[in-house]
């Protein structure tokens, strides 16, 4: 699933609850609220300050060796 973050320690990531897709909102690990669009996301933080957290592969894994 897709997360983003911000500088000011704010968390974006997509959730499913009850077969619903969500983007639940923290703060510093705090949870924040459950939004249904960017638009209320909009309304905690700062969209443009967001970065999208992309998992790299482990070294070992990225060499065939795991």
């Amino acid at each position: 699933m897709h997360r983003w973050m911000s500088s000011e320690g704010h968390e974006v990531d997509v959730v499913v609850i009850e077969g619903r897709a969500l983007l639940r909102v923290r703060h510093l690990g705090y949870h924040i609220g459950y939004c249904a669009s960017v638009a209320e996301v909009a309304a905690h933080l700062d969209l443009a300050d967001l970065v999208e957290v992309v998992d790299l592969p482990h070294a070992a894994r990225a060499r065939g060796h795991g």
